[in-house]
């Protein structure tokens, strides 16, 4: 039903959190494959890949080319990019599946980006609050992750590996009417 792509910088921390919260909706059969897409150069995630039963993907250039060689893999008809060290709360299983359906039947594409939630244990530095005021004034950012339809994203163009704030781009195409946000919160490493 749902290919999840994370584009990876090597550490395996972050991956493991995002991961862990992810083996429930791969036991509930949401969620078909898991691509991590690593641009490091180094074997830390194609063994962390090993061990979770994911596919491994090796990328060069940008994150955006690393995001776009993941979709490009993907198999499933359902494409959702995530940040490493997010971590979606619990209910995600089924307000995804509800609205990859409401999608489908409603003939009108859409995608889903999730509510952002700050870690309670996070300080809120300057840049924190930063990020806060832009996500009020300008919508969600791409650590938020994004839920879209392979042929939606297809449509729009996908991530271009040659755009700069590609992640951004696609937010901003898909506009606000083209965006839901979701209700399931989704914990972002404080950065």
């Amino acid at each position: 039903m749902l290919s999840v792509i994370i584009p990876t910088e090597g550490s395996e921390p972050p991956v493991v959190a995002t991961l862990a919260a992810l083996v429930p909706g791969a036991a509930a059969g949401v969620i078909r494959e898991v691509l991590l897409v690593d641009r490091s150069g180094s074997d830390t995630i194609a063994r962390v890949a090993d061990v979770a039963g994911c596919n491994f993907l090796a990328a060069t250039g940008t994150r955006a080319e690393a995001l776009a060689a993941g979709a490009h893999q993907a198999r499933s008809d359902w494409l959702m990019f995530l940040h490493p060290g997010a971590v979606l709360d619990h209910g995600w299983i089924d307000e995804t599946s509800q609205f990859i359906q409401t999608v489908a039947l409603s003939g009108k594409p859409r995608a889903g980006v999730f509510r952002y939630a700050r870690s309670p244990y996070a300080e809120l530095s300057l840049g924190a609050r930063l990020r806060q005021l832009t996500r009020i004034l300008s919508g969600p950012l791409a650590e938020q992750g994004l839920l879209i339809a392979r042929s939606h994203y297809d449509r729009l163009g996908g991530y271009s590996p040659t755009a700069r704030r590609a992640e951004a781009r696609l937010l901003a195409h898909l506009g606000r009417s083209g965006r839901a946000l979701l209700r399931t919160r989704i914990f972002v490493p404080a950065g």
